[in-house]
């Protein structure tokens, strides 16, 4: 396949053709989705937020993230809800927390139902406060239990200051005044470092964490709902036939090419031939239930074959004829009969080839025979003693041409040329006389200077 199976033209060109197939598909991909979505009931997910007052670090924010849905939490929250045939196994893969700016735990859950959902969240985030609230009131760790003896010995060393104050000269020697202000000023000390010590003690940040407010009640289905599920099958299912008509023609191994098509035949090729066809040429004719649908579904018509360009007139196209006629006789020792071999259901060969036989006439004289692709048979001669192969480009492969060939050299026939034959659109017919702006054309500007021109912009015939 040519570098054309890449191009947007391309894409355009299936999009064209085969219009009725991929709407088909889309809407079967449609049903598929709407299928699953019956499989998987609706859910809803609401959320809750959870305030940790205080400096924390990433990782300690993460920790508690990982806590809000532990087993223990969410096991709680299960035994609290009492929900009929829903244990904590379950509910643990319906929450999940976050960790979010400005030190905020976000605990999400995800039920059947809006009222579920909203319940489920608020109330891992009521567990998860009452756990870490505990977690961090717990003084059975020595460590724990230091800043507490601590402030036990501030307050007692606060009192003795106190009693050493009154027990001095209240204020008769200077050296008393100087004693009691001194202990002033480390009573002072000791009160500031007490302060510092419970604004820093991580154990009292974490017991003031704040639930802020009930989750609210989620008022849509969350993601992938119905409607999603049935676009995405729609649209996979369209991607898909896309992809794979794509696939199909880069790997097809059409020959496409007169060159190719005479290297596999092994004969030379004498020329093209223009073939005026309707929408209907292509189409075969079959019939039967798998012929109507294909019919309805536009796969009777190949979509990887160019658009057909726009014909000359009728005497480019005779013309066209005459050249090959004339090469096939430069190529003949006399005058002979030939047959003239047509794949079968190449529909523009065959139109071609009653051309060729009418403009040949009795020099040399045709006779055109159908020749089956997958089993080629080639009549033996009566009266003939070579034969003419003409098809249209883009339909086989040089496997089928080689088999063809062979089925020639088995009957005695020697191939003696090629004719590919072309498909374009016919113009339309204009009034006789009249120029396409409403002008009398000029007498000499009529017929055969057009013709040449018209062929002389295809190439050689």
């Amino acid at each position: 396949m040519s570098d054309d199976t890449i191009r947007l033209v391309t894409i355009g060109r299936i999009l064209r053709r085969r219009w009725r197939l991929l709407a088909v598909l889309a809407a079967l991909g449609a049903l598929v989705g709407y299928s699953s979505s019956l499989l998987f009931p609706p859910s809803y997910t609401a959320s809750a937020s959870v305030l940790l007052p205080g400096v924390w670090q990433d990782r300690e924010l993460l920790t508690q993230a990982e806590i809000a849905t532990s087993s223990v939490v969410v096991d709680r929250a299960a035994a609290t809800l009492g929900w009929t045939g829903v244990s904590g196994g379950a509910l643990r893969d319906r929450v999940s927390a976050t960790a979010t700016d400005g030190n905020i735990i976000k605990i999400s859950g995800t039920a059947d139902t809006p009222e579920r959902a909203q319940q489920l969240s608020d109330q891992v985030a009521q567990q998860f406060v009452t756990f870490a609230g505990r977690i961090a009131g717990d003084s059975a760790d020595p460590e724990a239990a230091q800043p507490e003896a601590l402030r036990q010995l501030v307050v007692q060393a606060s009192r003795r200051i106190t009693d050493l104050a009154a027990s001095a000269d209240p204020g008769r020697t200077v050296e008393s005044v100087q004693t009691r202000t001194e202990l002033e000023k480390l009573r002072t000390t000791l009160q500031d470092a007490i302060k510092k010590l419970d604004q820093a003690d991580p154990a009292a940040n974490k017991a003031n964490m704040v639930v802020m407010g009930s989750a609210p009640r989620p008022s849509g289905e969350a993601p992938p709902t119905r409607a999603q599920l049935i676009a995405a099958g729609a649209l996979l299912f369209f991607l898909l036939t896309v992809v794979g008509h794509l696939t199909a023609a880069r790997m097809s191994r059409r020959l496409r090419t007169g060159a190719e098509i005479a290297a596999a035949l092994g004969s030379a090729l004498l020329g093209t031939v223009d073939v005026p066809c309707g929408r209907s040429a292509h189409r075969p004719h079959g019939r039967g239930p798998r012929a109507v649908i294909r019919r309805l579904l536009g796969l009777d018509v190949r979509w990887d074959l160019p658009t057909p360009q726009a014909s000359g007139d009728e005497a480019s196209r005779k013309l066209r004829h005459r050249r090959v006629c004339s090469r096939l006789r430069d190529r003949l020792p006399q005058v002979r009969r030939l047959l003239v071999l047509v794949p079968d259901g190449d529909e523009t060969a065959r139109r071609a080839a009653g051309q060729l036989a009418a403009e040949a006439g009795d020099d040399p004289r045709l006779r055109v025979v159908g020749v089956p692709v997958d089993r080629p048979l080639v009549p033996d001669g009566e009266g003939e003693s070579g034969a003419l192969v003409v098809l249209s480009a883009g339909n086989w492969t040089a496997e089928q041409l080689a088999g063809i060939a062979g089925a020639c050299a088995d009957a005695g026939h020697e191939v003696v040329g090629i004719v590919v034959a072309g498909p374009v659109r016919d113009r339309p017919v204009r009034p006789a006389g009249r120029h396409p702006d409403g002008h009398e054309p000029a007498a000499a500007a009529v017929g055969p200077v057009l013709a040449v021109g018209d062929d002389a912009g295809r190439g050689p015939g």
